[in-house]
């Protein structure tokens, strides 16, 4: 076997090791009730999630187990203590949830139909354990930024995204609400999942705006971590 196979047999064997990790941190509840649930291990607690079958948006998808587990695994690198952070399509609040247990000011924002589920899941698994009570807030992407997230009161060190680009007809609104959130300073932390040529498309365009670095990448999942920041600007 040559020397280039050996390597690429390597990082496959290294990305299922990883991928199986991040996957073991799912639990299903071993009793049936009348509120169906599922858990997740990270920060040490359980997290119980709530999600909505009926819906895209309030299900958790591998993409934000891989930001969790980034997050949980990089905290001396990416520390989040008394951090403002922002999270856009938060859905479920899974990824909030991660970022407030590890001592974030947060903010989940999704669209006004999953905010009631999004509150509730966040309530319940940060209620009493987190140094910063979360909030949550709608944000349609474009619409009245400079409104509810006016520059002048907006300082977000960090920006999470997971899996916030798939087939829908509102990239350009979100590029837009990437750059309204950001400072000079603001990280965003972005996990996305490629399904379809729209992903890299908009890739291309946020690189118009931003500095993009690859972290890291998931081959068998398909998705890869992001690290970025308005192009021009010193670096976090």
């Amino acid at each position: 076997m040559d020397l280039k196979a050996q390597k690429e047999n390597r990082e496959a064997d290294d990305d299922r090791k990883v991928v199986a990790e991040i996957m073991r941190r799912c639990f299903v509840p071993t009793l049936v009730t009348a509120i169906s649930w599922e858990g997740f291990h990270f920060v040490g607690h359980e997290i119980r999630i709530t999600e909505a079958m009926d819906c895209y948006g309030a299900i958790v998808w591998p993409s934000a187990l891989v930001l969790c587990y980034f997050l949980e695994t990089n905290v001396k690198q990416y520390n989040l203590v008394d951090k403002n952070v922002i999270e856009i399509g938060a859905g479920t609040g899974l990824v909030s949830i991660v970022a407030s247990l590890l001592g974030a000011h947060v903010t989940a924002t999704d669209l006004p139909e999953l905010l009631g589920n999004l509150q509730c899941n966040i309530s319940q698994n940060t209620k009493m354990k987190c140094k910063h009570l979360p909030q949550v807030k709608e944000l349609s992407w474009g619409v009245a930024l400079d409104k509810n997230f006016p520059k002048a009161s907006s300082n977000f060190d960090y920006i999470l995204a997971a899996d916030v680009v798939y087939a829908h007809p509102f990239l350009e609104e979100l590029l837009i609400t990437f750059d309204h959130l950001c400072k000079e300073t603001t990280v965003i932390l972005w996990v996305m999942k490629f399904r379809l040529e729209k992903e890299n498309k908009f890739v291309d365009r946020f690189k118009e705006l931003f500095n993009l670095e690859e972290i890291s990448s998931f081959p068998s999942l398909n998705i890869k971590l992001y690290k970025a920041m308005k192009k021009n600007w010193r670096s976090a």
